[in-house]
């Protein structure tokens, strides 16, 4: 029989012990052991297999994504090294290991992209990647036989594609914490014959998505797709309001209606941005601009695109005034969005259908990073340039 002061912890162990079986991965492959043969599709068209890289020293196989940001972060210091070493007979391969199925949209709040093949290739082109980028997401057969456990993790193949290295690029996420770049002096005791002072170190960053873990993808859209949907009548005041932006967060309105098509299209790719962002200091509202007395088909449009965000209707059929209340710039056409930020800036407006990427792409670079520091700086470069500050609206006459 249990005793009464051991049953709390007994249900703390029930709980703890299911999750760290959720996370068993493959064992990661042993110093020492012959590289495992590989034939992957590249971002580029070919299908690239490690015999392809035999006249190389030295092999660098890089197990990286695109959704993690400990793996955006490093980004630029992976192609510093690849540019540092190109002509020093070293050849580098990155492979996204991840299946796209098996990750969570709350696990893509911060990153414009996941980790599906063609997704790859958009991340590639943005950030001007240098090396190879295959995908391993469909079959996990490569990253099970070397045994990535989170992204980046490195392994680094000697002359007779021998392991003598894997783990870390450097001992910090965070590049001015940096005292230990591990990857480059591996790199250069085999360059120089020399025996490795350190040859497996951890590699932090994010889990590997193995596809076992579709299951809980599937199961947290259910539970998003179980909530109640609403919506509730805006007046004027309402609108000036919102346009102000009382939330405290970044914030994208999006001006919608039942009849206008390009509305609906587009609709899903903003519960989705929710669904990405919304667990961050991010908001979204949808606004119908349909008549008062057309509410229950605006509910019934909301229920079918499951949209459990704050939805709002006009609550007048003096659209034009409603319209003015929130933008006296706006000409009334919809869809009509605006991002806005928390001191009640504008980042972004659009009349007609949006890009959603571009979009994503403003949302992470204007979440403030309180909670992972140097995250923002890597999304302000990449987005508006060497500037960290957005130069003020962006319009499609800005572009």
């Amino acid at each position: 029989m249990l005793r009464r002061g051991c049953f709390p912890l007994f249900l703390l162990l029930l709980a703890v012990l299911p999750a760290a079986a959720d996370e068993a991965g493959p064992p990661t492959l042993s110093i020492g052991a012959p590289a495992p043969d590989f034939c992957l599709p590249g971002i580029d068209g070919k299908t690239h297999c490690l015999k392809d890289y035999g006249s190389s020293q030295v092999l660098v196989l890089i197990f990286t994504c695109n959704h993690c940001p400990t793996a955006q972060l490093y980004e630029t210091r992976i192609k510093k090294l690849v540019d540092d070493y190109r002509n020093r007979d070293v050849a580098f391969v990155a492979i996204e290991p991840n299946n796209p199925n098996a990750v969570r949209l709350d696990e893509l709040g911060y990153t414009d992209v996941s980790d599906s093949f063609e997704e790859m290739k958009v991340r590639a082109e943005f950030r001007h990647f240098s090396f190879p980028y295959l995908y391993d997401g469909d079959t996990q057969k490569v990253a099970r036989a070397y045994g990535p456990s989170a992204t980046p993790h490195l392994f680094i193949l000697d002359s007779e594609r021998k392991l003598r290295y894997e783990g870390r690029v450097d001992n910090n996420p965070r590049e001015q914490f940096v005292t230990r770049r591990d990857a480059r002096e591996a790199l250069d005791a085999l360059l120089a014959g020399k025996p490795l002072a350190v040859s497996k170190t951890p590699a932090v960053g994010c889990s590997t998505k193995w596809m076992y873990k579709e299951a809980s993808r599937l199961e947290a859209i259910a539970k998003l797709e179980s909530q109640p949907v609403k919506v509730k009548t805006a007046v004027a005041e309402d609108l000036k309001g919102l346009r102000k932006n009382p939330t405290g967060k970044l914030l994208l309105v999006d001006f919608w209606a039942t009849w206008c098509q390009p509305c609906l299209q587009e609709f899903p790719e903003f519960e989705t941005m929710y669904r990405m962002y919304g667990h961050r200091p991010f908001d979204l509202v949808t606004v119908s601009v349909n008549y008062p007395d057309e509410k229950a088909g605006v509910l019934k449009a909301l229920e079918r695109q499951h949209a459990t965000t704050t939805n709002l209707l006009f609550g007048s059929t003096d659209i034009y005034a409603l319209m003015a209340a929130f933008d006296p710039d706006w000409n009334a056409a919809v869809p009509y969005t605006m991002l806005i930020g928390p001191k009640g800036e504008v980042l972004y407006k659009r009349q007609g259908p949006v890009d959603p990427l571009e979009v994503r792409r403003l949302i992470v670079a204007n979440l403030p990073d309180d909670d992972y520091v140097g995250h923002q700086a890597y999304w302000r470069q990449a987005v508006y340039g060497k500037s960290n500050q957005p130069e003020g609206t962006r319009s499609e006459s800005e572009k």
